[in-house]
């Protein structure tokens, strides 16, 4: 039987893995959100694992969903960060027992996907950002970036006074008009501010403007998406299906964002992804660092109609991350494949689960 009978977690400082097993000796393996890892793993014990137990898993979105409503009293980003741990497990299960890889599963096929460098640095200058991601481009092949403007929820205010007004133009002159540009403000601005910065970067022909407003404020976004040409994007943080509704009805972007692991696993980025479809949006899954989450977002791309034209892959160093399995993305000529082996295509290396804090919880 397809009963799930245990899910065990594995934490180190910034990261959490998590297994399942069924009654019939099934099992996978999936990813809790980045960062805190250990609390969500005490959410997904506590909260998520006792209404887990027992239940059938012939049907992952379904479950997950029939969790999300036995957490009722507990909404937000912790039930789903613990959820995405179970709910990537269970697709990496099935993939297995089907002996087929998790895209294939929701309907898609590997492939070889375009990727952006993915800048994650505002205290680098302007020169030095532009002098690495022209290095950058000579040895992965990327022809296309990401960088940071503004300082995150900074009310209007830069990292540095003067920062973004030299990145912009800098970045745009130091890689030539064939690499696309994109920036990410993490909620920076108002809608005045954002339209002058967004100005800027249609003068200088950027093609993604990510996260101008806080997040929170949909009407602020959505006016700033109404009034430039430049497409806006957003939606990492967000993770109610009622609040991704509302984004995509709005429409309070151009692009949808959703990251498999803070929305609440894979099921539930796929449910976004077929939200925006009907409207026509394009979904760039959020993927900014080089953990489990970037080979989620890479099935899910391989998955969806509406998929982007590229796929976030962090550039930051990533030792937090590094070795946790195998084989490792790597960007060649530009493009990343989607891993083709049954479930997620890759394999935790059991060297990172022997150093990890190791926790069960079992149906009785």
């Amino acid at each position: 039987m397809m009963k799930i009978v245990s899910i065990e977690s594995f934490t180190q400082k910034r990261l959490g893995v998590v297994r399942v097993v069924t009654r019939d000796g099934s099992e996978g393996f999936g990813q809790l959100a980045p960062f805190n890892a250990d609390i969500s793993a005490e959410v997904l014990h506590r909260q998520v694992a006792p209404a887990a137990l027992g239940a059938e898993v012939s049907d992952v979105p379904a479950l997950i969903e029939r969790l999300m409503e036995a957490t009722y009293k507990f909404p937000g980003t912790y039930i789903c960060r613990a959820v995405s741990g179970l709910d990537t497990a269970l697709w990496d299960l099935l993939g297995k027992r089907h002996d087929k890889s998790v895209c294939e599963l929701a309907g898609g096929a590997p492939r070889r996907i375009p990727a952006y460098g993915s800048s994650m640095s505002r205290d680098i200058t302007p020169t030095e950002e532009a002098e690495r991601l022209k290095r950058l481009r000579g040895e992965k092949g990327f022809r296309a970036f990401k960088v940071k403007i503004g300082r995150v929820c900074g009310h209007d205010a830069d990292q540095w006074p003067g920062r973004t007004e030299e990145l912009i133009p800098m970045v745009r002159r130091e890689l030539g008009d064939e690499v696309s540009l994109l920036a990410d403000a993490n909620s920076c601005y108002t809608p005045a501010r954002a339209v002058e910065v967004g100005r800027l970067m249609e003068q200088h022909r950027y093609c993604h403007f990510e996260e101008p407003c806080p997040y929170w404020e949909l009407d602020w976004t959505a006016e700033v998406t109404r009034t430039l040409d430049i497409p806006v994007a957003g939606g990492e943080q967000d993770n109610m299906s009622a609040i991704w509704k509302r984004i995509v009805e709005m429409p309070a972007v151009d692009i949808v964002q959703p990251d498999v692991c803070y929305v609440g696993g894979f099921s539930r980025a796929l449910d976004v992804a077929r939200l925006a479809a009907e409207r026509n949006l394009p979904c760039v899954p959020h993927s900014a660092n080089l953990s489990m989450v970037s080979v989620f977002s890479l099935h899910l791309l391989a998955s969806i109609p509406n998929a982007g034209d590229y796929m976030e892959f962090g550039i930051e160093p990533s030792e937090w991350c590094s070795g946790l399995y195998e084989p490792a993305l790597e960007v060649r000529d530009g493009v990343v494949d989607v891993p083709e082996g049954p479930g997620w295509g890759v394999h935790i290396r059991p060297q990172w689960l022997e150093t990890a804090e190791h926790r069960i919880s079992e149906l009785e």
